[in-house]
């Protein structure tokens, strides 16, 4: 690896170790072996660092979940409630990296730039999360939705696990909403 992915990995450790406010350059030059001029050379700020690990990151934990999903031909509420159950694990198992994600849609609040980069992101997530449901005909309101509930469900899950919502609780909430949109 070079000093660029170096300082990913470093940047990537410290955010589940530590948190995204709680991570700094000094943290990553010290788990990386490099210096600071490198993360400027490389990134220009901390918070980009930061803000690219942190991408990289959740798009690994999301794509390690849709990776172990069904098989495509599968039933898609066995597809959706497998994929609930993974994210609700992933919360759990890796706490810290979704602390820290939260933590940089704050920080995105007063940074255009940061903004613009995870709006570039989110949009991305939609597209793939649309193959949720069925891998061969994706259908971007199904990425909406779940990218939606993602984030709420993320955030019940940081803050109070003990009542929030399980994959059974969520399923069971979509099925009558859509019976009430679309009664057959």
């Amino acid at each position: 690896m070079g000093t660029r992915e170096d300082l990913l990995a470093a940047a990537k450790r410290c955010l589940a170790e530590r948190g995204y406010a709680r991570t700094t350059v000094r943290d990553i030059v010290a788990a990386s072996g490099t210096n600071l001029a490198a993360i400027n050379y490389h990134f220009g700020t901390r918070d980009k660092l930061l803000s690219q690990a942190m991408m990289e990151s959740s798009s690994t934990a999301v794509q390690a979940i849709l990776e172990s999903l069904p098989a495509e031909d599968t039933d898609p509420a066995v597809r959706l409630r497998a994929f609930l159950e993974r994210l609700i694990g992933s919360f759990t198992e890796e706490r810290l990296l979704w602390s820290a994600n939260i933590e940089s849609f704050v920080q995105a609040l007063h940074s255009p730039e940061l903004r613009a980069e995870l709006g570039a992101a989110q949009s991305e997530a939609r597209e793939a999360l649309a193959h949720v449901m069925d891998g061969a005909a994706p259908d971007p309101a199904v990425g909406a939705v779940l990218q939606t509930m993602i984030g709420g469900l993320l955030i019940q899950w940081l803050i109070d696990p003990d009542n929030a919502p399980s994959a059974a609780t969520i399923a069971a909430g979509l099925r009558t909403l859509a019976e009430a949109v679309d009664p057959a």
